[in-house]
């Protein structure tokens, strides 16, 4: 099992929704963060004065799946969350050792 982890720009989260739908994913967390890389943040002007902003606001995904289906849950986010532009985010993939769903107990593919 592996752990799909996307961080992506906050108006694209209803393209990469529904894209991961049509892929069959039944479940999907969603936590608004702040970060930057690249882009470095941008400047704002507030009544007159200028100032940085550091962090740009974005939205982490996590996606738990099982190994055959990473590549569809990566190519389906990256081709939703695209708008080649700098800051279209990142796509990590890690190992994911167990998953327990509470209710039932079942484990690991199961849980999923």
């Amino acid at each position: 099992m592996k752990m799909v982890m996307a961080v992506i720009k906050p108006f694209k989260l209803d393209d990469v929704r529904a894209a991961l739908s049509d892929v069959g994913v039944q479940g999907i967390t969603v936590t608004e963060v702040q970060g930057f890389g690249r882009q470095k943040g941008h400047t704002e002007l507030y009544r007159g004065a200028e100032y940085v902003v550091d962090f740009l606001p974005k939205i982490k995904l996590e996606i738990a799946v099982t190994e055959d289906r990473v590549e569809a849950v990566v190519e389906a986010v990256s081709q939703a969350a695209n708008t080649n532009k700098i800051g279209d985010g990142k796509i990590f993939v890690y190992g994911l050792d167990n998953v327990v769903r509470i209710r039932t107990g079942e484990r690991d593919s199961e849980a999923l």
